[in-house]
């Protein structure tokens, strides 16, 4: 998970705390991502942190003193949702990225963690709203295509040179295969609007290229590069995942993000329906 970001879009409330720790209702955006990797079965993290981005890590450790005080305040609820938030003993790793070169630099400087293992990428920024878990919606076409796979969704073709965009092939309604990957192209330039989000299962040889340190668009080392490398030698696909993807990285995203978790919610739906009329 890259959290080396300073989130200067979020100004000034991002001076003191990461933006990856800022609430959605009441739950911060790093702790939907991890929630999403665990249902998916994934059990090992590693966080691609920055400099004052210690907190991150201190979310999904014991607090023990405010454990005592919930318990002796008869909290039980809110005692009860603090231990399922806490990753077991050594199941979280911290590596730096030193310097911002971009989310493929961030990639390879988790590369010992890597390892030679096939890895899944979670972008916090990326907030998604999915019956069944994104991720574990990824490592299920994983396992069916034995290679490469990114969620995928369709954007206005304007909004193209935003994102990483797929030359598609061959393309069932569900699974596309990816013959060709362009980062932020020109909009008259783009292969289609079928564009990459913040999910990612990729096989470790990624790292190689990666390592090479090309510079891509922004003079940055750019993740989409490296993955389209992969494509002819390893199995490569995109998918349309079932549910919906909110883009915490931007102020009106994050505001719908939490009217929509709101009313997901049973304790605030009500009462979230009766004073939206009054802002028309």
């Amino acid at each position: 998970m890259p959290v080396a970001g300073l989130g200067t879009r979020f100004l000034p409330a991002t001076k003191t705390v990461a933006k990856e720790l800022l609430p959605v209702v009441d739950r911060p955006l790093i702790q939907y991502a991890v929630d999403e990797a665990r249902e998916a079965g994934i059990e090992q993290f590693c966080f691609v942190t920055g400099r004052g981005k210690t907190a991150i890590v201190e979310q999904f450790d014991v607090a023990f003193e405010l454990e005592r005080t919930l318990e002796e305040r008869g909290k039980a609820k809110e005692l009860a949702e603090l231990r399922a938030a806490a990753l077991p003993p050594g199941s979280v790793v911290t590596t730096r990225q030193q310097v911002p070169m971009g989310l493929g630099h961030a990639i390879w400087s988790a590369r010992h963690f890597i390892n030679d293992e096939p890895f899944a990428i979670l972008l916090p920024d990326d907030l998604m709203m999915c019956d069944v878990s994104c991720t574990k919606q990824l490592a299920d076409a994983y396992r069916e295509t034995g290679g490469n796979v990114v969620a995928v969704e369709e954007v206005p073709r304007e909004r193209v040179n935003k994102y990483g965009v797929l030359a598609p092939g061959k393309d069932d309604g569900r699974l596309v295969e990816v013959r060709g990957l362009v980062e932020k192209p020109k909009v008259d330039e783009a292969p289609s609007n079928l564009t990459v989000i913040g999910r990612y299962v990729l096989m470790p040889e990624v790292i190689g290229h990666l390592a090479k340190m090309e510079k891509g668009a922004g003079g940055e080392v750019q993740l989409t590069d490296g993955m389209a490398k992969l494509i002819g030698v390893q199995p490569f696909h995109g998918l349309r995942y079932q549910g919906r993807r909110f883009d915490c990285g931007d102020k009106l995203g994050f505001l719908e993000a939490q009217i929509a978790f709101a009313l997901r919610r049973p304790d605030l739906a009500d009462g979230v329906r009766a004073f939206l009329p009054s802002y028309r």
